[in-house]
């Protein structure tokens, strides 16, 4: 009885002091049986740049190697900066690295119902196979004929507005994503509903950097009322719009599929029509506002990130002319100048296609490799301890401008993806090592979390630049000098707006461009706009 009055001491000297201790000895323990990594301080984590970290990322890369650890708070983050490496955990050790960190921000505060945060199991693999419905092989074969139609369209637009192809090419992709997603297809950015789709994604984009959220570091700040942060108040608001904004456009297609019904008139086909059906046939445990982020999360994966890499195109090409003559050459001896190059024609415009897989590996848009990933288990690599729920970030940036794999990385050169017996083939690219993936590149990200959309982009790369191409010389403003690494911040990125000067090659080209405009309006009579 006489030890009575002293207990709540020994419990104050137990919380202030052995257990923060215990905590560090366990923290000091997997930080030293980790890959290393510039040192943390204890309990806050490494200072990391709130801008542009994939440069940061990369740098770091060259001290402690292809694979190291970062620390937000008390949560241990691996950056790969290697091909191989990434390969290894993601692609081969995939069923252990799939799922997704906790997002306090992006996942909790945010709360969209996005399948991009859900971690991995049954929840995500239903959202993942009813997203997947619209792209399976057979189904991009179907969208083929659209984005022909939309992409003459596109060099028509730019035709006659050169000095706006950055927006022309914003309308192009968020069209052809929209058709497949919702039936409609964008003939103006000034639509509210596409204006508003692109704030969404930009605002999402921006929840996703590395250390713009001290909740992320401490999520206890999650708890702090909104009347003492506006930031959390303005996260919520924008999530609570993009919840409604998804459910309107759900109910505009239910409802014009009961019109069509009554009609007797086929409403254009979508995701959305067939996750509608699915759901009245089969029944889906999800509420609206998961159900609704389906459609809406095709959208974000293709429309933005198309774009970006065209304006990165763009830029390679005012930068690197000579690339440029080369294709024209391609394309005028394989096609000549009576039409515009299609997909018929893809497998005999090698340069194209290298030009295409240049462009993605020389400006990867998902910079960190899309969305991080996260362990499910305790994991060992190479002698290293990977704890569970450990982060794992695959740094495309450093990957795609590895010197190992990419020899002048920093330089576009379509040429290194060709083939060795073409005779455009530069002998003096082969690299030291070859980059495991199929496509040669690290842009779509890896195993189970792959880009879903990643050959819905490629197809709608090669319909677009193969027609601007064959249709225009694109060459810089005299005496201006361009910056090839002044990119935007953010969770995907694009060059900052620059000027170029864009013009037809011939009247010829003028008017195949005229001809084809109207064979595409009316095969895109079968989408209706969205006013």
């Amino acid at each position: 009885m006489a030890f009575i009055p002293f207990l709540p001491w020994w419990y104050a000297f137990a919380g202030v002091v052995v257990i923060p201790l215990v905590i560090l000895l366990s923290d000091i323990w997997k930080w030293l049986h980790m890959p290393p990594g510039p040192t943390p301080l204890p309990f806050i984590g490494n200072k990391l740049p709130t801008s542009k970290p994939w440069i940061q990322f990369q740098e770091w890369s060259k001290t402690y190697g292809p694979i190291f650890t970062i620390w937000v708070g008390r949560r241990p983050t691996l950056v790969l900066s290697d091909p191989v490496v990434a390969e290894e955990l993601m692609e081969k050790r995939s069923s252990n690295y799939s799922s997704r960190p906790r997002f306090v921000v992006m996942g909790e505060i945010y709360g969209t119902g996005s399948i991009l945060v859900q971690p991995y199991g049954k929840e995500w693999s239903l959202r993942r196979k009813l997203l997947h419905r619209a792209l399976t092989p057979a189904a991009l074969r179907t969208y083929k004929a659209r984005q022909e139609a939309e992409s003459s369209r596109l060099a028509y637009q730019v035709l006659h507005n050169p000095t706006n192809w950055e927006q022309a090419f914003e309308r192009f992709t968020a069209s052809i994503v929209f058709s497949i997603s919702y039936g409609h297809r964008i003939d103006s950015l000034d639509s509210p509903v596409i204006r508003q789709r692109l704030e969404f994604m930009h605002f999402m984009a921006s929840l996703n950097v590395p250390g713009a959220y001290m909740a992320e570091s401490f999520p206890l700040l999650k708890y702090v009322p909104n009347f003492l942060a506006q930031w959390k108040r303005n996260i919520q608001d924008h999530a609570r719009a993009e919840s409604l904004a998804n459910m309107a456009l759900i109910d505009d297609v239910a409802k014009s599929m009961k019109l069509g019904e009554e009609g007797g008139y086929k409403v254009a086909h979508s995701l959305t029509q067939t996750l509608l059906s699915v759901r009245e046939e089969e029944g889906l445990p999800l509420l609206d506002k998961d159900f609704s982020s389906i459609p809406a999360s095709l959208f974000g994966a293709g429309s933005d990130t198309t774009a970006s890499t065209m304006c990165s195109a763009i830029l390679a090409f005012i930068t690197h002319p000579s690339i440029l003559d080369i294709a024209h050459q391609e394309l005028d001896a394989i096609i000549g100048t009576e039409r515009t190059p299609t997909f018929e024609d893809e497998a005999k415009l090698p340069y194209i296609r290298a030009l295409i897989k240049e462009v993605l590996r020389w400006r990867p848009v998902a910079v960190l490799g899309g969305t991080p990933h996260a362990s499910n288990k305790d994991d060992i690599y190479n002698g290293y301890l990977i704890p569970s729920r450990t982060t794992v970030l695959g740094n495309s940036w450093a990957i795609n401008l590895n010197e190992e794999y990419y020899t002048n990385p920093r330089t576009f050169n379509p040429s290194r993806f060709l083939n060795e017996k073409d005779p455009r083939y530069i002998p003096s690219l082969k690299s030291r090592k070859v980059h495991p993936a199929k496509s040669g590149h690290s842009s779509f990200g890896w195993g189970r979390r792959i880009c879903p959309g990643a050959d819905l982009a490629v197809n709608s790369l090669f319909a677009a630049l193969s027609k601007l191409i064959w249709a225009f010389d694109i060459i810089p403003i005299p005496g201006r000098t361009y910056d090839t690494f002044d990119y935007t911040d953010g969770f995907n990125i694009r060059p900052k707006p620059f000027q170029c000067i864009i013009k037809i090659r011939s009247e010829s080209h003028r008017r195949v461009l005229e001809k084809e405009k109207i064979a595409a309006d009316e095969e895109l009579k079968k989408f209706p706009a969205y006013h």
